[in-house]
């Protein structure tokens, strides 16, 4: 598979390597006992992770039923559950990082990793929470590590739950990802808030993204 990345300024190494967590991670308080962690650059040498997961992941193409028809999912997926050898050894050591990292707060490790490319602009993912499993009733993270062109992931509270009706709840939140940056939605994240990569006209390279979640999370 071929897709055309320009390279970061900023990161221009093939030496594939992830930095410290600890303090270099700043946490936004959200309403309805959500949170956002945002840790910028966390790996290095990501563009040279991108050309390897590009080249070498199972990526598979997925339709749906929406609106009483079958559509294209837009983006392309692959999924490593829990004990499936993950596709670089960085990010089985990006995971047991996250894992433990986390601990106290998730009071379990990160198990299963879902990949998706995001070919250009026309490729997206709607609002959506992962609701799927213990998502929907209890709180719970997912990690979020992003390799090639950024893309904005946006924010939102869902509408009609606790967080739609915070005094800080009205505005749509932005954050452009790419190029080893990692995002962690914590807490009620994923039953109060939705997340979306949107579509966009404008000139954009490849990204791919890799979910690190727990067991039982979708």
């Amino acid at each position: 598979m071929s897709a055309a990345l320009q390279a970061s300024l900023l990161d221009l190494t093939d030496d594939i390597a992830l930095g410290p967590l600890g303090g270099t991670v700043s946490r936004q308080r959200l309403t309805a006992g959500a949170w956002l962690d945002v840790r910028r650059g966390w790996l290095t040498g990501a563009d040279a992770l991108f050309d390897v997961l590009l080249a070498d992941v199972p990526w598979r193409a997925e339709e749906r039923e929406m609106y009483q028809r079958v559509v294209a999912v837009p983006r392309l997926l692959s999924f490593y559950d829990e004990g499936a050898p993950l596709p670089h050894p960085v990010l089985e050591q990006a995971r047991d990082l996250l894992s433990a990292h986390y601990a106290d707060e998730l009071g379990e490790p990160f198990r299963t990793a879902g990949l998706c490319l995001y070919r250009d602009g026309r490729d997206s993912v709607a609002w959506h929470g992962d609701r799927i499993g213990r998502g929907r009733t209890e709180d719970t993270m997912v990690a979020i590590l992003s390799v090639g062109a950024p893309r904005p992931l946006l924010l939102r509270p869902r509408p009609g739950s606790a967080a739609s009706g915070g005094a800080s709840a009205g505005g749509t939140l932005r954050h452009n990802l790419g190029h080893g940056d990692l995002v962690v939605m914590g807490g009620s994240c994923q039953r109060t808030w939705e997340h979306a990569v949107p579509k966009t006209g404008k000139p954009v390279g490849p990204r791919i993204s890799i979910q690190f979640r727990p067991r039982g999370v979708r």
